[in-house]
């Protein structure tokens, strides 16, 4: 087990900062604006040979339990308690806080060591907040500044005193980053199906959807554990949080993201960063599951979301949450299909889930749903069976005449996956028209079982390119 450390402290003192710095990349969200964090999120840092989990969590304030910032502070504590050592961070420039001082006799009184991070101390700054912050009892304060990168050897040292024999990274060599997974297939004759899928990897999942959709308590539901932050108010989640999970003896990657509001009412610079995070998860997801408000139906922004998750050619599937909280289902339900079928032809066959996260009803659906159109976008149909296929379209219904003469396709060969990508090889290609392209599309979506999947289809001009010259 790789050893996890925990950082925590009140809010805008740098932790995020910290983390991404710890990390060697910009995974979590920074801002001026206190509060920005709000979930825990992991990732896999080094600090020289030192490896270990590295965990980003909200600020520490004096809340109400029952208050957002009161929740933000027990997923705070959880961490605390799950860590092999604690990084307290101040604010070397500002001094030692009220809030400061209470939650630093907090930590003495828990098993975990405490190591004291004066933050922000870059060139000499910070002296005299430095130390103020013997006063907290914790030891000798570490001044370094995360933004800058100094004392990161000596907050090295001081963790191999607690850490030092737990190496290894638990959560892969990118942590809680997601891999790009689009995947080139070079044509090639003597190998027409090379192994795409790679089990021991795991699926990775991004939940998306509009704020207060239920994504949290989505995520939640599905590990059986309440690791993300839930509640009524809409827009709660910030940064995209990465949990390693696994299902039916497959590993899955589960990504919460921030809801997405339309474009034009996204004003405030956080916000916009949260979206740009959200929309990055889509980039580098397999599957992606649309969260909709089953109460609220089928809105133009969710349109636009499943749009864009098609053309960035992941798989999607789509879940109706807040399924009980529905009077009239069979209507609801009619109407979010006819929508799907009449504004993104696209996703006809996406599978629709009805579930409710918070009471679990019909949860067992999704993961069945997920599984069945991963599958589906890792299709690979050899050469053969593609041309026969194409041989009985165009017998069917011909590519129109152009200029008075026939324009025939001669060749079709899958040249990528994920998603399924064909080219087709014609000596005419640009008199070949899109809706017969759509027809193709179509016909290749019935035929093979793509259902759903983001397919999509290039014309070459050229020979077939397995056709030796004499």
């Amino acid at each position: 087990m790789t050893a996890k450390v925990a950082i925590v402290g009140r809010p805008n003192v740098g932790k995020s900062t910290l983390f991404n710095r710890l990390v060697g990349k910009r995974l979590a969200i920074v801002d001026d604006t206190p509060g920005v964090t709000r979930d825990r999120r992991e990732g896999a840092a080094m600090l020289g040979d030192l490896e270990f989990t590295a965990v980003d969590t909200a600020g520490l304030e004096d809340s109400d339990v029952e208050s957002m910032t009161g929740r933000m502070r027990l997923q705070t504590e959880a961490a605390v308690f799950e860590a092999d050592a604690v990084l307290f961070v101040i604010d070397g420039r500002a001094g030692i806080t009220p809030l400061d001082s209470h939650f630093a006799n907090w930590l003495r009184k828990q098993k975990t060591p405490v190591i004291l991070v004066a933050n922000k101390c870059e060139g000499g700054a910070g002296k005299s907040g430095v130390g103020e912050a013997y006063a907290l009892g914790l030891g000798d304060p570490l001044p370094v500044s995360a933004e800058h990168g100094e004392g990161m050897y000596d907050l090295a040292v001081a963790l191999i005193e607690h850490i030092g024999g737990r190496t290894g990274g638990a959560l892969g060599d990118d942590g809680d980053e997601l891999d790009l997974v689009e995947v080139d297939i070079d044509l090639d004759p003597e190998n027409e199906t090379p192994l795409i899928d790679d089990p021991a990897k795991p699926i990775q999942l991004a939940i998306v959807g509009r704020p207060n959709a239920g994504k949290s308590t989505l995520v939640n539901a599905l590990i059986g554990s309440d690791r993300l932050l839930t509640g009524p108010e809409p827009g709660l989640t910030r940064d995209a949080i990465a949990i390693q999970w696994e299902y039916d003896g497959r590993k899955v990657k589960l990504v919460d993201t921030a809801g997405m509001r339309r474009k034009s009412r996204v004003e405030q610079k956080l916000e916009k960063l949260s979206v740009a995070d959200s929309l990055r998860t889509i980039r580098l997801a397999q599957v992606v599951v649309l969260v909709l408000d089953g109460a609220l139906g089928f809105d133009k922004q969710d349109l636009t979301i499943a749009d864009h998750v098609l053309n960035e050619g992941r798989a999607l599937v789509i879940a109706i949450n807040k399924w009980d909280a529905v009077d009239d289902r069979a209507l609801a339900l009619k109407d979010i299909e006819d929508r799907l079928e009449r504004s993104l032809p696209q996703a006809r066959g996406v599978p629709v889930v009805t579930l409710s996260a918070l009471t679990g009803r019909h949860l067992d659906r999704l993961l069945p749903a997920v599984m069945q159109q991963y599958k589906r976008w890792n299709t690979r149909i050899s050469t053969s069976q593609l041309n026969r296929w194409l041989s009985e379209m165009t017998q069917r219904n011909a590519p129109p005449l152009a200029g008075g003469r026939s324009v025939n396709i001669r060749y079709a060969t899958q040249v990528k996956a994920r998603p399924p990508t064909v080219a087709l090889f014609a000596p005419r290609a640009e008199y070949i028209p899109e809706s017969y392209l759509r027809y193709l599309i179509n016909g290749l979506r019935e035929h093979f079982d793509l259902q759903g999947v983001p397919v999509r289809m290039h014309l070459r001009k050229g020979k077939n390119p397995f056709v030796k010259d004499d």
